[in-house]
């Protein structure tokens, strides 16, 4: 996410841009005012433009055959899978819109594409990485409502509640982007610098507050409530005892080779009826397959595979996200006393990227449905016909 304040060290002409919520430094890097400057990419620049484009490519991709997944596979076809869906339809957005600018930006920096592509970027990068964090969020709602309160919100959980959930989650994110194109002005020169100029810090607070930090303390607390459900589900629904039980039965028959049930032990002395004919009594061990423990077994390894990837998504967004935005929030208000190396800003803007790439792979790893879907649609790509 690109984007905040500007600062210029007139001493050193450098120039020190602020991305999205928090300085950038990247013109720090390579965009040194001295005409001295070789124009030619550098051999770190080079492997720089690889691995970005990399990271952009898989992103595109994957979050692409999520959408054709479940596009495909009318067994996907419900509220739940809808909203990955539309995560993976903001993650491909990125990949698209803020990913292949974002890379130029980053390795020459300086801007040579004008102000309108500057602010249009600008305003890519924030709505949608934004929403992409906000759909964690309803994702973990939708998840939680359904654990918490199954039956009723089965009811509920129709394919427009899940419309209106990510209508919403895009007029936040779009009254985010916006606000700073209102004070941006127009500027006539070529700029070497794409940053929304905010020096207003009410709206850095606003922004990394409402984006990132009031979201992930829904996320923790929802997937909190989350964990402690399902774990009690598997305290519940774990078996004492594992496999299938023994019981002991007595089948009663009227003559000694009568029996269709092989036995497995002697048989035992005779006794009268009351009619006077002798009566053999068998006991016989019977192997009960019991359906019910078996179902609550697997019920029981579902919620936990569950609850294993609760952690996994909500320690993958954390890494991702938190260090841009504590730099985000702590920069503008500190100003000069705090400074970072160019380089770190440039690691965590994309390491907040890279959390666009991890989604996908984690909703779609951590669910056997959508793991066969994605198998059967790869084996149509392969064979056409």
């Amino acid at each position: 996410m690109e984007h905040l304040t500007e600062c210029q060290a007139a001493d050193d002409h450098l120039n020190v841009s602020q991305t999205n919520y928090t300085f950038d430094g990247r013109s720090c890097i390579t965009g040194l005012d001295d005409n001295n400057q070789d124009s030619a990419l550098s051999f770190s620049q080079i492997i720089l433009t690889m691995i970005f484009a990399l990271i952009t490519l898989a992103t595109l991709l994957s979050n692409a055959f999520v959408i054709a997944t479940v596009y495909q596979t009318r067994k996907l076809h419900t509220p739940a899978n809808y909203l990955i869906a539309s995560l993976a339809f903001t993650d491909l957005l990125v990949s698209i819109l803020v990913l292949p600018i974002a890379t130029v930006y980053t390795v020459t920096g300086k801007w040579t594409l004008g102000q309108i592509i500057c602010d249009m970027w600008l305003s890519s990068d924030i709505t949608c990485c934004t929403a992409s964090i906000l759909h964690l969020c309803v994702i973990a709602l939708d998840r939680f409502w359904a654990i918490t309160d199954a039956v009723e919100y089965t009811k509920k959980r129709t394919p427009k509640r899940a419309v209106v959930m990510i209508a919403l989650v895009w007029v936040f994110s779009i009254s985010i982007s916006m606000p700073p194109l209102f004070w941006r002005q127009s500027k006539a020169e070529e700029i070497a610098v794409c940053a929304v100029n905010t020096d207003h810090v009410l709206y850095t607070v606003y922004s990394t507050v409402g984006a990132f930090y009031v979201p992930t303390l829904l996320l923790i607390a929802l997937y909190g409530r989350i964990y402690v459900e399902a774990r009690s589900r598997i305290l519940k629904q774990s078996p004492k005892t594992t496999g299938k039980r023994l019981t002991k039965a007595h089948l009663i028959t009227d003559s000694p080779g009568s029996s269709s049930v092989s036995s497995t032990n002697s048989r035992t002395p005779e006794i009268l009826s009351d009619t006077g004919s002798p009566v053999y009594v068998n006991q016989v061990k019977v192997k009960v397959s019991d359906a019910l423990l078996e179902k609550k077994k697997i019920m029981a390894a579902r919620e936990r595979k569950a609850t294993k990837t609760l952690g996994v998504i909500l320690g993958a967004y954390i890494v991702c996200w938190l260090p841009f935005f504590i730099i985000s929030l702590v920069m503008p208000i500190c100003k000069d006393a705090c400074w970072f190396h160019p380089a770190i800003f440039d690691f965590f803007n994309w390491l907040g990227y890279l959390n666009s790439l991890i989604n996908p792979i984690i909703y779609t790893m951590s669910n056997e449905d959508f793991k066969q879907a994605f198998h059967k649609l790869i084996n149509r790509l392969k064979c056409p016909s």
